[in-house]
């Protein structure tokens, strides 16, 4: 909970902000917060990422740091060994990873699948598995629900799960499901029962598998296949070839899966919103110091109002998607409804971003598409914001529908 509902400590003052851009003076635990990530990014320089990208390998190094610094534990309760600590904190994680020049998507998952478990899981799943996950000996990141006729359309999903006694045997294939290798459990969305237009989200089961107990028994069950991305992002196209879990891997109420991954997707939305910003802070940072430093036709590039005001105008775009990040992340660690506000923050986010990245890039000229100045990495990387975890025009469908009032476009 945030005290009175606020992030703030106290007014601002002129040159006490932290990094120089917020509005106003968050509390000094967010502060310190910052600071811890921040430092431990400095040890994952351009140069670790650089060539994360260009092997495409996973940057498990950097994850180790991550999970021994209790960093990805930082929504699990206390009780559990993790920070117990809400959205707005999980969203200072991702935006410093990103505002460091690092790529968020290698662990983002463990935060975001969180709610779904922690609000929904049953007891005995958290007992099993979120004090390993807190301490790092279990991993959680995978999250396998698109499918490749459905797409964003998740009631249409087919992959099925069906009652074998005791059990459960679940078959079909899922796409972009991200850091299944790397994981030790994934969360599994399935039809369990017909489609009933009546019911549209009904019908659907969430299960939490134990991928270390499949891959010694069921290998042939569980068949994932890399995909490569125009970025470094550990994806997979994964066959679900009769796959046996027990009862046990339910999550929550059979039938009502749809409703409880809703918590993980407003979840991931802010915190997607939260790397994007870092992205737009880190575009702005290194634009505005090239400008200032780049000599053509003997002065600072940056003195040419043609340099200058573009990037002005992506840093207030980013300034004002931040304000709406925080207003999530207010309302999220209130319990309050935040759909709406999650939205809108990802929209924001991630079309200012894609701003700054654009005027970054035309800033460096030439030298933006030079692979050691990290602008065409992060350019690359930022771009998926406007499209995952939902692209950005079914956001102005939701908000036109549920919260402008106008008919349903879809």
């Amino acid at each position: 909970m945030r005290e009175n509902g606020t992030l703030l400590e106290a007014e601002p003052t002129e040159n006490d902000q932290p990094h120089g851009e917020y509005l106003m003076r968050e509390r000094p635990d967010l502060q310190q917060l910052r600071s811890k990530v921040r430092d431990l990014c400095a040890d994952f320089p351009d140069e670790y990422w650089r060539e994360m990208d260009i092997n495409r390998e996973y940057p498990q190094k950097f994850v180790d740091a991550m999970t021994k610094a209790g960093l990805l534990a930082t929504l699990i309760p206390q009780e559990y060994g993790g920070l117990g600590l809400g959205i707005s904190e999980a969203s200072i994680v991702m935006e410093e990873i990103n505002r460091s020049g690092g790529h968020a998507a290698a662990c983002h998952a463990q935060l975001y699948t969180m709610k779904a478990v922690l609000n929904h899981g049953t007891q005995w799943q958290k007992d099993t598995y979120l004090p390993g996950i807190a301490e790092g000996s279990i991993r959680l990141q995978a999250f396998s629900i698109t499918e490749e006729i459905s797409g964003s359309n998740t009631s249409a999903i087919q992959t099925r799960a069906v009652r074998d006694g005791k059990d459960w045997i679940i078959t079909g294939q899922k796409n972009w499901t991200s850091r299944v290798n790397e994981s030790d459990l994934v969360l599994v969305l399935t039809r369990t029962s017909d489609f009933d237009p009546e019911d549209r989200n009904g019908g659907l089961t969430l299960f939490l598998v134990d991928l270390r107990q499949v891959r010694a028994e069921q290998p042939d069950a569980f068949r994932p296949e890399k995909v490569r991305t125009m970025f470094n992002y550990a994806t997979n196209k994964v066959t679900y070839d009769g796959l046996r879990v027990p009862e046990s891997a339910v999550v929550g109420e059979v039938g009502r899966g749809f409703r409880y991954v809703i918590d993980g997707w407003n979840m991931e939305r802010i915190l997607l919103a939260a790397e994007a910003i870092g992205d737009g802070y880190w575009f702005i940072d290194r634009a505005s110091s090239y400008a200032s430093n780049r000599e053509v036709f003997g002065r600072k590039i940056g003195v040419n109002q043609g340099v200058q005001f573009p990037i002005v105008d992506a840093y207030m775009k980013i300034r004002a998607a931040d304000s709406v990040r925080w207003e999530a992340c207010v309302l999220a660690d209130n319990d309050a409804p935040v759909g709406a506000e999650a939205n809108m923050a990802k929209h924001l986010a991630s079309e200012a971003s894609w701003e700054a990245a654009n005027v970054c890039l035309n800033t460096y000229g030439g030298y933006g598409f030079v692979d050691q100045y990290d602008v065409e990495r992060k350019f690359r990387e930022t771009r998926m914001y406007q499209v995952a975890p939902v692209n950005n025009n079914l956001i102005k469908a939701f908000i036109g529908n549920k919260v402008l009032n106008m008919p349903r476009t879809y």
